[in-house]
């Protein structure tokens, strides 16, 4: 029996899945990941430096950028592929507990997974929020203003700083999503970690809760990942091909 093989029996077995997810389930959206190999940051090192809170907010150009990138990003034309797919199936079969994106996409929505199963640990790139104020809207309101010839918009209930919805480095995580994911870890049985090297903390520290508290761990990736070493198996290859045969949704399609 093949690892494959052995790996779908065992989300057969399990009845309590928690999914990890990061930026390489979307890499067949056209949305390219950030430390694979063709990464946005292995690429361009500088712009991890610039994603930081304190670069946003003391230099007003690199928020000008920052705007300018968001009016031109793959995101708005993007389309969930098969990989997203398989996760709606896999809750479709009452197995998903929950799932962790690491993604600020908003592709698992577009899927169709129940946003009360979604835990978007780094947020959401579809709002718009304010960093002195309660303000938070869908991001095309900022984007209309940018495209009228505002290349730093300000947010129109106090005058502060507006960015998008998602944790910068620097930020910390929304405590109430971590507890949430670190509590989902604590109970499956089975973990299934996606397209994410698993090097950002906190939130990879959800892979060690889960193997503790006895779960099963998979990691399908395309490359090697820091916690392969605690997986009972570890899938390499495309996830738009292996994940829909891994969860049982639809046969998978040639690329």
């Amino acid at each position: 029996m093949s690892s494959l093989e052995q790996a779908i029996a065992a989300v057969n077995r399990s009845s309590k899945i928690v999914v990890v997810a990061g930026a390489g389930i979307s890499t067949d959206s056209r949305i390219p990941d950030f430390r694979g190999p063709n990464g946005v940051w292995t690429k361009n090192p500088g712009a991890e430096k610039s994603a930081t809170i304190q670069s946003y907010v003391q230099d007003p150009e690199v928020r000008r950028t920052a705007w300018r990138n968001r009016l031109d990003s793959p995101v708005w034309s993007a389309e969930p592929n098969r990989g997203h797919e398989a996760l709606v199936a896999l809750e479709k079969r009452r197995k998903l507990h929950t799932l962790i994106t690491q993604n600020i996409d908003g592709l698992h929505h577009l899927a169709g997974n129940n946003p009360d199963l979604l835990v978007e640990i780094h947020g959401s790139v579809r709002e718009v929020m304010c960093l002195s104020c309660p303000y938070r809207a869908p991001m095309v309101r900022a984007l209309h203003r940018v495209r009228a010839g505002e290349e730093d918009p300000d947010c129109p209930d106090c005058g502060g700083l507006l960015k998008s919805a998602t944790i910068s480095f620097g930020q910390g995580l929304v405590a109430a999503d971590l507890e949430r994911a670190q509590a989902a870890a604590d109970s499956c049985d089975l973990m299934l970690c996606v397209g994410s090297t698993l090097s950002v903390y906190p939130i990879a520290n959800v892979v060690p809760i889960a193997k503790v508290a006895g779960a099963t761990i998979i990691i399908l990736n395309g490359s090697e990942t820091e916690m392969d070493g605690l997986a009972d198996f570890v899938l390499r290859g495309s996830i738009s091909e292996i994940l829909p045969q891994l969860v049982g949704g639809a046969a998978a399609a040639p690329n």
